[in-house]
């Protein structure tokens, strides 16, 4: 018998397994067509008009805050839905947990920055997560990470207390919140400015530029980079999350990666190997202004009234609005 997964309804995904050969497809979309995803099949391809379908016919009609689908359905999705299959599951904090996923479809893509919309097998809501890993990791390793806050909300409880190794979703890349330099265009400079759970598409940016970075360093090929300045803001330092990473990357390009973690309820004594790059306190308008230049780029993640307060306060220090960008999670 094959065996079949109860997806979302507005997916109506079908799960069919031969020889480990795993196939999704999506029947009411393809008008007689049929569209696969899996390790050996073609890929699904979407019309236009049937990715917005997908979209907005999972948006719930409710008086409680929008779902991601409603809020972002206007935003650029790409045509490929993949199957995904979870392959890594860790705590990164106490309320934060992590997933890599390995991805079946070859022609799945994204841009640093991006997110995807995350579709569960007997979750009826579809989840929005931002990719938090390097498009490289991708591109050797068909592999993405994605790092979920503990929250009230379906596809959050499910990855916090169902997901388990070898656990299939489906996901599909959307956002226009993202880093991607071309080798033509002219160096830049980065500050990257993240409170909470926003560091996610921001550590995507970080490492990517560090991946850029290290070729540019071994080939004198690909895209120069700059500077990269990250300002992030945590509860405590338990909620700094990827500080290892991140202080790794700094250690690696000395000259062209550093970072400033903020805590803003710290209680307990924080580790001497954190110390030099801790800051009790916000992130204050006086660091932002001290890294304004034409050569640089302002990347923003975190909660809708900080991302509003550090826009409008690089605005009204005369950054141009295209070298402003924000993503608000909420």
């Amino acid at each position: 018998m094959t065996p079949k997964l109860s997806w979302p309804s507005e997916v109506k995904f079908c799960l069919l397994s031969f020889r480990s050969t795993m196939v999704v497809v999506i029947p009411r979309l393809l008008r007689g067509s049929v569209g696969a995803i899996c390790t050996q099949a073609a890929p699904l391809r979407l019309t236009p008009s049937a990715l917005r379908h997908l979209t907005r016919s999972s948006v719930m009609k409710s008086k409680r805050r929008p779902e991601h689908l409603e809020r972002t359905a206007d935003v650029v999705r790409q045509e490929v839905v993949s199957a995904a299959k979870v392959c890594g599951v860790a705590s990164e904090s106490p309320s934060v947990k992590r997933l890599r996923l390995l991805v079946a479809d070859k022609d799945f893509s994204f841009k640093a920055g991006q997110w995807v919309d995350f579709f569960i097998p007997g979750v009826s809501v579809v989840g929005g997560f931002s990719i938090c890993s390097s498009p490289r990791l991708l591109e050797q390793e068909r592999m993405i990470e994605l790092a979920v806050k503990h929250a009230n909300h379906p596809p959050a409880l499910w990855i916090h207390n169902q997901c388990t190794l070898d656990s299939e979703v489906a996901v599909r890349v959307g956002g226009e919140f993202f880093f991607d330099p071309k080798p033509e265009d002219a160096s830049r400079n980065l500050v990257l400015i993240a409170g909470g759970v926003g560091i996610n598409p921001l550590l995507s940016i970080l490492r990517h530029a560090a991946d850029l970075h290290g070729e540019w360093a071994r080939k004198g090929r690909g895209c120069e980079m700059g500077t990269v300045r990250l300002l992030y803001s945590a509860k405590d330092t338990s909620e700094l999350l990827f500080k290892k990473n991140i202080l790794d990357l700094v250690n690696e390009f000395p000259e062209k990666i550093a970072c400033s973690f903020h805590v803003t309820k710290q209680t307990t004594q924080i580790s001497a190997d954190l110390r030099p790059y801790i800051t009790e306190g916000r992130i204050t308008e006086k660091e932002i202004r001290d890294h304004i230049s034409k050569e640089t780029l302002f990347y923003i993640c975190g909660p809708p009234p900080m991302t509003d307060f550090f826009s409008k306060e690089l605005e009204s220090s005369r950054v141009p609005r295209e070298h402003i960008c924000f993503e608000k999670w909420w």
